[in-house]
């Protein structure tokens, strides 16, 4: 099955939570934060929404970060993704 948003939705797949702080202690599964962190999966062709031209500014394979509560979380077989608005992208993380 594949993932194709519309308009300015972006689908991201989240990155794996850190499992040890900078100090070296190691946290168990249900202390870790989820990360919003993510990948771009699939970016939507943007256009006209709500009355304004949105041109999309992500692309697939690039790194980001996202708002905390943005999105919706989607599960198809084994894996979990969440598709967001453009605009709850708030930066592109470059290495």
């Amino acid at each position: 099955m594949k993932l194709s948003p519309l308009g300015d939705k972006v689908v991201l797949k989240q990155l794996e939570a850190e499992e040890t702080t900078a100090s070296g202690i190691v946290l168990p599964g249900n202390a870790q934060e989820k990360p919003q962190q993510a990948e771009v999966i699939a970016v939507g062709p943007g256009g006209v929404v709500d009355g304004k031209e949105v041109k999309m500014q992500v692309s697939v394979g690039d790194k980001v970060i996202y708002s905390k509560y943005a999105g919706t979380e989607v599960k198809l077989g084994d894996e979990e993704f969440i598709v967001v608005r453009q605009n709850d992208i708030v930066a592109i993380v470059e290495d």
